[in-house]
């Protein structure tokens, strides 16, 4: 996978963003793509290989292993973190919409400007960068509850039990180094949980603000003889 190619393009991004919003990008590469391209594939890489049963039945250990780990947690994780990037194309590419539109209105008007700021969060581009932070939320919480789900839990046994067929009997089966596998996956867990946080908080501040500002705005039209108030 080309993480570079990701990063520019969410690097892009990163200047339309709000103090949250670079909090989740720094948190996102620093945390988690980081740690699943520099040491969790390490971690895991071994999983089918180092993993073992108590019986030389032929094809008992592979399902069992395929039991055990119907899918593995490296794949579930890059898989998470396309979903997790993807909702920032919506901003990019409504920005690209407006900087077209902003370049035409130039062309035909003279040098009149259609958008003082064609990045700037008003009007449509609002509701699309807030729409990506329900996605970029949603997305995290989704994945979160499927690791929850296939696995029973943030949980790595050091040992499993496994009675399918063409098992002879339930045997015992052990994954390789499960302690430092079961740090890796709450750290990525804990990172999700942390990331889904900041797009709470993201989407809290845009709404208030966008409810305070409507507010000045209306207060100005029906007193317009009161002092403006900063906040």
């Amino acid at each position: 996978m080309n993480w570079s190619g990701l990063e520019s393009l969410l690097s892009g991004v990163n200047k339309y963003s709000t103090a949250f919003g670079r909090i989740w990008l720094s948190m996102v590469f620093v945390f988690r793509v980081l740690v699943f391209v520099v040491a969790a594939q390490r971690v895991w890489g071994d999983e089918s290989k180092d993993f073992v049963c108590n019986t030389k039945q032929p094809g008992c250990t592979n399902v069992c292993y395929d039991f055990i780990f119907p899918i593995s947690h490296i794949r579930l994780w890059a898989l998470q973190l396309i979903f997790v990037t993807c909702p920032s194309l919506m901003v990019m590419a409504h920005v690209k919409f407006r900087e077209g539109k902003n370049q035409k209105y130039v062309e035909q008007h003279n040098g009149s400007h259609l958008y003082a700021n064609p990045g700037k969060k008003r009007g449509g581009l609002w509701w699309t960068y807030l729409l990506s932070l329900v996605f970029k939320a949603g997305f995290d919480a989704a994945f979160l509850y499927i690791l929850y789900r296939i696995y029973h839990g943030y949980d790595l046994p050091k040992l499993s039990k496994c009675s399918l067929d063409p098992c002879p009997n339930t045997v015992d089966c052990f994954i390789s180094r499960p302690t430092e596998k079961k740090i890796f996956m709450l750290f990525m867990v804990v990172s999700s949980a942390v990331c889904i946080l900041m797009c709470l908080l993201e989407m809290v501040y845009l709404i208030c603000k966008r409810i305070i500002k409507v507010a000045k705005v209306r207060n100005k039209k029906h007193f317009p003889d009161l002092p403006s108030i900063q906040i």
